[in-house]
């Protein structure tokens, strides 16, 4: 083994991947924890894995988007109730970006919902335990619902040649399948799901694997038939996802944080019909405004490697809070980011200086996203 796991894992209470062992013989370099799984993190270097995600395509196993499932008579009530997101023209065989919110208004987690039917809804989760937050609200709603995580397991396959490889596998329906749209279908016989999702900003795609037993098998029909495409294994590119203005939960935004702070009020809908937990105070927040905002930056000097911690931020020799992720954009050649700072200073062109561990650095308020705004690579 090229990454021995036990250097972060004693016995048996993380769990490993449908797709570990293929990980670890595509010559793994390295895993974090996430919900409670590893996760693999690269297999080359940053950048060169990047660079494949820009020219080819990629693959990586992304099981830890553990999949909590909402079913029962009151399944899409009990779906309305967990996010400020209007679901109601979401059908079946479509997907949504949500948010779940507290009855502050902060951000329990923000999943990709899938609407399998008309009451039975799949939350692909970021990094924390919403099956004990869905039910603990289930157990005061008065709605009849089932709740489980399940074991499907998603791979992501991104890049710019990720819907020729597609095609390849499912046949032309991949060509018709719009963007949160998905599909279910058999990869000889392996049963999956297929969604027009990603965390890459680029054209890409998710094979969710329904069988857990068969994880390195669908790993290696993906990976032979993407040969002639260049693909790669590698892990979650977060040069190309800062690019793209995707943010991580757990880092750029907590419980601690309301969607307006975030600037993801369009992911809001205060006047829709079904009720949802945290209206009244994101009413509030939106009436008065907000103290302080995620933005975008620029920041000076030389390239910098992913932050470990948050960076302190000062305005004028003051304190004026955080860088929550930055990185060193090769294309734009250009240390880029999110800072969370006091509104008053969320301005494009504020001037700021970065307390990074080499020293205070430069930067500067700019838009974000960095790159593809209005997200048409991803939706081509």
């Amino acid at each position: 083994m090229i990454f021995d796991p036990a250097l972060i894992q004693r016995g048996a209470r993380l769990k490993r991947s449908p797709y570990f062992a293929a990980t670890q013989r595509a010559g793994c370099l390295g895993y974090t924890v996430y919900n409670h799984m590893l996760l693999p993190i690269r297999y080359a270097s940053f950048e060169a894995e990047y660079q494949r995600l820009l020219a080819d395509v990629t693959l990586w196993d992304v099981s830890v988007e553990r999949n909590v499932e909402i079913a029962g008579r009151d399944g899409l009530r009990f779906a309305e109730l967990l996010t400020p997101r209007e679901l109601s023209k979401c059908r079946v065989g479509e997907g949504r970006y949500v948010l779940l919110t507290d009855d502050a208004g902060g951000i329990v987690n923000d999943p990709v919902l899938l609407r399998l039917e008309e009451n039975r809804f799949w939350l692909a989760c970021a990094d924390c335990d919403v099956l004990l937050w869905a039910k603990g609200v289930a157990r005061g709603s008065g709605l009849q619902v089932e709740l489980r995580e399940l074991d499907a397991a998603p791979l992501q396959v991104q890049g710019p040649r990720s819907r020729d490889l597609l095609k390849d596998l499912f046949g032309e329906r991949v060509e018709r399948l719009g963007y949160y749209h998905f599909f279910r279908t058999e990869l000889q016989g392996i049963p999956v799901i297929v969604t027009r999702t990603g965390w890459t900003g680029e054209l890409g795609y998710e094979l969710y694997l329904l069988d857990p037993a068969r994880g390195v098998e669908l790993w290696d029909r993906v990976m032979e038939a993407g040969s002639r495409y260049r693909i790669a294994a590698t892990g979650p590119s977060d040069i190309r996802r800062i690019e793209a203005g995707i943010l991580n939960y757990g880092i750029d935004m907590t419980l601690d944080n309301n969607p307006y702070e975030l600037g993801l009020e369009r992911l809001v809908n205060l006047d829709k019909a079904a009720e949802f937990i945290g209206r009244d105070a994101l009413k509030r927040i939106a009436r008065e405004g907000v103290k302080k905002k995620l933005v975008g930056v620029e920041i000076g000097g030389a390239g910098m490697d992913l932050n470990f911690t948050r960076y302190p931020v000062r305005v004028e020799g003051r304190p004026a809070g955080f860088v929550t992720s930055c990185v060193h954009s090769p294309r734009l050649k250009k240390n880029i980011g999110y800072a969370m700072l006091p509104a008053e200073y969320s301005a494009a062109g504020t001037r700021l200086e970065v307390q990074a561990p080499d020293g205070s650095r430069s930067a500067v308020v700019v838009p974000m996203p960095f790159i593809d705004p209005k997200k048409a690579i991803a939706k081509s």
